[in-house]
Formats: structure tokens, C-alpha cells, sequence
């Protein structure tokens, strides 16, 4: 008998709870027009009073959580040594697009430094180095043998929220990390 597997996002949640705890729900409560994501009140509502509170019917926020829950899943499996979510390619492809290296590929690099011991390091490059891994799906993604063992199940998304946007990495093999998220251990 197979178990159902635990929700990560329920609808008695607080707001700023879940978005603290999975900031990449943000987006996806934001498609459904809960914009309580930033407010002060979000550490008060749960995100069934706030979804409610706006005019949504149940079925939609029932809809919302579960979009947000197969979202949160999503992110959390292994996709094999590395992975790139369909966001990510598509601001890869802008950005290297802008700056004319769209024949390019980019480098997803970990390196020794940051506040919490280790930090990402994303660039363009030309061509491959020796010994790279190269990923290629939508765009051309160069790892070097090192950053790919610490990247084992990986993935790289691309995050828009409130408090900004830019590429995230979720690292299954990190132990901690800072509140930049740029670095871990």
C-alpha cells in the first residue's frame, strides 16, 4: 500500500510561515493573486483566512495549495547529477542572449569562500574546460568534477518574490546555509 506523502504547504499554515519556511511558494501564491506574501499581516493569517479574505473559494485555495505542494516536490527530487528548472533556461537564454554569448554555456561553479564556507559561482564561458561536465538541454551547462560532486541532486531555478529575484540552488547536499543563500556548508 503506497503512503500519501505529507503536504508540505497546509491551509492552516500562517502566510509568512510558509513563505519563510519554502520561499519558493511566493510565486505560486502570487499566480492566485494571494498578494499577503509581503504584508505585515502575513505573520497573523493563516493562508486560508488571507486566500479567503480576498475572494477566493475554497476550491481555489485548495487549487493553490496543491499547486504549491507539487511544486515543492518538484523542486525536492533528486534529477540525477544536476538539474535546471524550465525558469532557469529561459532567463539564461535572456541573459546570455543580452550580452551576445548566446552560443555560449554557463558555468555553474563551488567554490571555497562565502560566510557559511562554500559559494556558487555562475558565469559565462565560451567553451568547456577539461574534464567538465556538460549539460546540455536548453542551454549549454558547464560543472567542473568537484562542483559536481557537491551538487549531486541539485537543481537551479530562476525565483521572482517581492524581495527581488535571481537564481537560486537547491542543494540537497548542504548542511546549512546563510540568509543570502548565495552560500552553505
Amino acid at each position: 500500500m503506497e503512503q500519501a506523502q505529507k503536504a508540505l504547504i497546509t491551509k492552516d499554515m500562517l502566510i509568512g510561515e510558509a513563505v519563510s519556511q519554502h520561499p519558493e511558494v511566493a510565486d505560486v501564491f502570487l499566480s492566485y493573486g494571494l498578494h499577503c506574501v509581503g504584508c505585515h499581516v502575513n505573520a497573523y493569517e493563516s493562508i486560508e483566512q488571507g486566500s479567503l479574505g480576498h475572494g477566493m473559494s475554497t476550491e481555489e485555495v485548495d487549487e493553490m495549495i496543491a499547486e504549491a505542494n507539487r511544486y515543492l516536490t518538484e523542486l525536492e527530487k533528486p534529477k540525477g547529477p544536476f538539474s535546471v528548472t524550465p525558469k532557469a533556461y529561459t532567463k539564461i537564454k535572456q541573459l546570455a542572449s543580452e550580452e551576445g554569448k548566446a552560443t555560449w554555456g554557463l558555468r555553474v561553479e563551488v567554490q571555497a569562500g562565502g560566510c557559511s564556507g562554500y559559494k556558487y559561482n555562475l558565469e559565462f564561458e565560451e567553451k568547456p574546460r577539461e574534464n567538465d561536465t556538460i549539460l546540455e538541454e536548453e542551454f549549454k551547462i558547464f560543472i567542473d568534477k568537484e562542483s559536481e560532486q557537491m551538487l549531486q541532486g541539485a537543481s537551479l531555478d530562476w525565483i521572482e518574490g517581492l524581495n527581488g529575484a535571481g537564481f537560486k540552488i537547491n542543494n540537497p547536499n548542504a548542511k546549512s546555509s546563510c540568509g543570502c543563500g548565495k552560500s552553505f556548508s
